[in-house]
């Protein structure tokens, strides 16, 4: 519910179990429209799994999801990546963030993405998907998964993935080449003898993420898992 009237919002944040305040201790803007945002606060009692996300109220009638990119209990922060993009609601409440400042959210939760006994993983997206791609690779490398990151993304942040120490990504350019299904044929991984195999995470822009989807399953009957996280046109996906 990402739009609703202001009091349907102030009934919720009443009813639902909260954190301590946040502090931001952190901002960094790895490029023009990509920002890594830190906060400092008592964590002890979130369970944190692959994409677990908060909800900020960003004003008074929205609602923005963000996934936690990362978390360290014992230093009891937490991290999210966020796309900066125009003067929408998330962007700008985000954006504004500085040290010091406070943010009050609810508790964490999560969507199950991650499977322990799936031996090998695809995970799609753009700006939108970084953090998830964030909270994926230290439990794919610990697990000792196979596991490659596809990309698309605006030329400005073709160089966050690296920035970001995330490994085995290719970053295409969002000029949209994922929604031509001549044109993900020749994916690398529809190359390879065992693709099938892979699990696919698909999130991001809804129609590149729905094309790739139709695709895989014209092909196989590999596991996927869409979560698109925005659609043209439509405020507040």
């Amino acid at each position: 519910m990402p739009n609703a009237p202001k009091w349907v919002f102030d009934v919720a944040e009443r009813l639902m179990p909260k954190l301590p305040l946040m502090e931001v201790t952190k901002t960094e803007s790895l490029s023009a429209e990509v920002k890594r945002v830190q906060f400092k606060g008592d964590f002890n009692t979130l369970n944190i799994q692959v994409g677990s996300y908060m909800d900020f109220r960003v004003s008074d009638t929205e609602v923005r999801r963000y996934t936690i990119s990362y978390i360290d209990h014992k230093k009891s922060i937490i991290e999210f990546i966020v796309h900066i993009h125009g003067k929408g609601a998330g962007s700008q409440f985000m954006n504004n963030f500085q040290i010091g400042n406070i943010a009050n959210v609810n508790q964490a939760r999560a969507h199950k993405y991650y499977e322990e006994s799936v031996e090998k993983y695809v995970i799609f997206g753009d700006e939108t998907s970084l953090g998830l791609a964030c909270s994926f690779l230290p439990v794919l490398k610990q697990n000792g998964h196979q596991f490659q990151y596809y990309f698309e993304l605006e030329d400005a942040n073709k160089n966050v993935p690296q920035l970001l120490q995330l490994e085995n990504f290719t970053v295409f350019p969002k000029n949209g080449s994922f929604e031509n299904d001549n044109w993900l044929n020749y994916l690398p991984i529809f190359q390879t003898p065992d693709w099938q195999e892979y699990k696919f995470i698909l999130t991001g822009n809804v129609k590149s993420a729905k094309a790739f989807r139709k695709l895989i399953k014209k092909k196989c009957n590999a596991k996927i898992i869409l979560h698109g996280y925005w659609l043209e046109g439509k405020k507040g996906l």
